[in-house]
């Protein structure tokens, strides 16, 4: 009886690699992409989205390593996929602030068509990971890393609207400062869920049924 529940738990590990692979795929081209246009553009939010995205592709590559270790492992890979959440928030609102104190108006049509490709990307990438959303502290990681890209893409459409609107840099920095944020609670969240992890283990590690 010890292996009845062997190919299901074969299967949803195979799945997990596969949506985690695709995920990897996606994420570091639109990092790339982003990347370039934030520069061009001069926006913030997009450079705080292509952080993101960055973040995500480290966090699908080092989840499809660790995917068959010990939970152990896995959860000292999320405590340290934590701390760097929280560190790209922190380089954010650091870059914002400076951003700020040096003004410049960003480009709201580069923001706008880049924007729209990534929510639908990072829509597509939610779909595939939703259903891994509850798992441990290794995939809770996943899923918040591509949740707030989710709602960073939304941001940026906005900010995008706003800034063409006003005609002032301020919405495109407050997206940025949100987006610093929402990266630095999701990270130190991982942290303390994978220290508990960590600390306590969970008794039933191995046992399939």
């Amino acid at each position: 009886m010890s292996g009845c529940c062997a190919p299901d738990t074969n299967n949803a590990t195979n799945r997990w690699k596969r949506a985690l692979r695709i995920a990897l795929v996606l994420n570091f081209s639109m990092f790339v992409v982003e990347s370039i246009a934030s520069k061009t553009s001069g926006s913030m939010s997009l450079q705080a989205d292509a952080l993101d995205f960055l973040g995500d592709s480290f966090n699908y590559g080092i989840s499809l390593y660790v995917i068959n270790h010990s939970l152990k492992t896995r959860a000292t890979v999320s405590f340290l996929k934590g701390l760097t959440m929280a560190g790209f928030g922190v380089f954010i609102l650091v870059e914002t602030i400076l951003k700020i104190r040096n003004g410049g108006l960003p480009e709201p049509p580069t923001m706008g068509m880049v924007g729209s490709l990534a929510l639908a990307v990072n829509l597509g990438v939610a779909l595939i990971l939703y259903k891994f959303r509850e798992g441990d502290s290794n995939m809770q990681s996943v899923w918040l890393c591509t949740r707030n890209d989710a709602i960073g893409n939304v941001m940026v459409l906005i900010a995008a609207w706003l800034v063409l609107w006003t005609r002032t840099g301020w919405p495109d920095w407050i997206a940025g400062l949100t987006l610093a944020s929402l990266g630095f609670a999701s990270g130190i969240r991982v942290i303390r869920l994978s220290r508990k992890e960590i600390e306590f283990n969970e008794p039933s590690e191995g046992n399939c049924c």
